[in-house]
């Protein structure tokens, strides 16, 4: 692996990167707070600086390796949390603070540290926000859209950014034409800015809540999230986002183009959506204890997709509802949203899959030499692909249980500890007890807000692909090389 060779894409990609603090520092220049803005633009101009230092005399190899292609993809969300983190520093925050609040919003977290939200403007949400969209769809995006011009194929981020899970790559047809998936993901942007200020939000409102919405991220400039608001009317158009949020956006496209009632033979998606609206009415009938009101369907709707969806949003304290709600709860964040999405965690395919197998090999079990081939959407499913799936949910189910028993040992609180876990490794953002929907992390001692950062960056990189890095073939292959072919 050649280490100039990564750090010249990474290079590139952190100069067009720097081009995101510009919009925060006009907000702050046209509200005449020139600190602030002061802060973007040393932001902007660090990050620029150190991209042009990365990649400075770079030259696209006639090969690229697969490994180089995971070491761009990790590093990248590294370093553009760190620099992304600038403004965080600049406004108070601890550089562990401010790294786990970018983290957080680079991976679609929305777990937060901030405790008084009136000790900041207007520019410094903006870029919380702007964090969370450009971290979702919109980094795959890029993926696909800018490489391919420093003669890398975008398809080999592709496969460094999502898993050989069904469906977890963007489909043909959107990657030959990768605009289409930009414009799909900002026309949804645009469309629910839209509709959140007819229901009542302000413009700056609006477009914090639609970047964090449509990348399922979570972070919102209320320091009660959406519950805040008590508006009826935004949390039901944002019940629908986030649900879309959390659904295959390839599956989307197909929809919207060319085959409207794909949604309802996606069996992905039907699971997905089953769980979501399932789950969200048993949680209303177990909170209320009978019948519930309309308010109560609303509020168990809500929580349920934005959990499935690992977006985070909280319509009220779901920490005072009754454990049986709760647990239900945790069933939803666990099965996650769909591959191809912006959501984090497993995802629901792979849960799918596994399922298919289980069963399999229960009827293997009565029919020994029974011939049962696991299929997926019409087509057989490899073993190689089933492997990646188990490999996949085994080290999520471990990162979960590694990191909940240091964060139990840490905080000697097990349901903090594991929940902690859970909502930063799945990528979630709210947990429970103190880091709960109306809570935040800050009582987390450094080490801890560590952990739980890596926690984030492992999450959103599927685990296995840094992973592979530390592999001993990869680590045994390193070394500078030269930018030049």
């Amino acid at each position: 692996m050649r280490l100039l060779i990564v750090f010249g894409v990474v290079g590139q990609l952190l100069r067009l990167f720097s081009l995101a603090f510009v919009l925060p520092l006009l907000i702050a220049a046209v509200e005449l707070d020139w600190t602030i803005a002061g802060h973007f633009a040393i932001a902007l101009t660090s990050t620029l600086a150190f991209g042009f230092l990365f990649s400075t005399g770079f030259r696209p190899p006639k090969v690229f390796y697969r490994a180089e292609a995971l070491s761009v993809v990790a590093l990248t969300w590294l370093f553009i949390s760190m620099f992304g983190a600038i403004p965080y520093v600049f406004a108070g925050l601890s550089f562990v603070d401010g790294l786990f609040e970018a983290m957080s919003g680079f991976t679609t977290t929305g777990a937060t540290v901030l405790t008084d939200f009136s000790k900041y403007g207007k520019a410094f949400y903006l870029w919380r926000s702007m964090t969370q969209w450009f971290g979702g769809l919109g980094v795959i995006a890029l993926f696909v859209i800018v490489l391919p011009r420093l003669g890398i194929a975008g398809r080999q981020m592709l496969f460094a950014e999502a898993s050989t899970a069904p469906g977890e790559a963007v489909s043909p047809q959107v990657r030959s034409a990768s605009s289409k998936l930009w414009l799909l993901y900002s026309g949804m942007t645009a469309v629910l800015i839209t509709l959140l200020i007819i229901a009542g939000m302000t413009l700056y409102e609006a477009v914090c809540h639609a970047f964090t919405t449509m990348a399922a991220g979570g972070f919102s400039p209320h320091p009660e999230s959406v519950g805040g608001y008590k508006n009826p009317a935004v949390e039901w158009i944002l019940i629908v986002f986030m649900l879309l949020a959390g659904t295959s956006f390839p599956l989307i496209w197909t929809v919207l183009t060319r085959r409207p009632l794909e949604f309802f033979r996606d069996g992905e998606f039907l699971l997905y959506s089953g769980v979501c609206i399932g789950g969200g009415l048993l949680v209303s009938v177990v909170w209320s204890g009978g019948i519930p009101t309309l308010e109560q369907v609303r509020h168990g709707l809500f929580q349920a997709s934005s959990l499935i969806s690992s977006t985070g949003y909280a319509s009220t304290d779901y920490n005072l509802w009754n454990d049986g709600a709760r647990v239900i709860l945790v069933f939803i964040m666990v099965v996650g949203g769909c591959a191809g999405s912006a959501a984090g965690g497993p995802k629901s395919v792979r849960h799918l899959l596994v399922t298919k197998h289980i069963y399999r090999e229960i009827t293997k079990t009565l029919h020994p030499k029974a011939v049962i081939a696991i299929k997926y959407k019409g087509q057989p499913v490899r073993d190689d692909v089933m492997n990646a799936v188990f490999n996949t949910v085994a080290l999520y189910i471990g990162s979960y249980f590694v990191i909940g028993v240091i964060m139990s040992a840490l905080t000697r609180d097990m349901i903090l500890g594991f929940s902690a876990a859970l909502a930063c490794v799945g990528n979630i953002g709210p947990g429970f007890g103190a880091a709960g929907p109306m809570g935040n992390f800050a009582g987390f001692s450094d080490f801890g807000k560590i952990v739980l950062t890596f926690g984030m960056w492992i999450g959103r990189l599927e685990i296995v692909t840094v992973l592979a890095l530390l592999h001993p073939d990869v680590l045994r292959s390193v070394r500078l090389s030269s930018f030049r072919r």
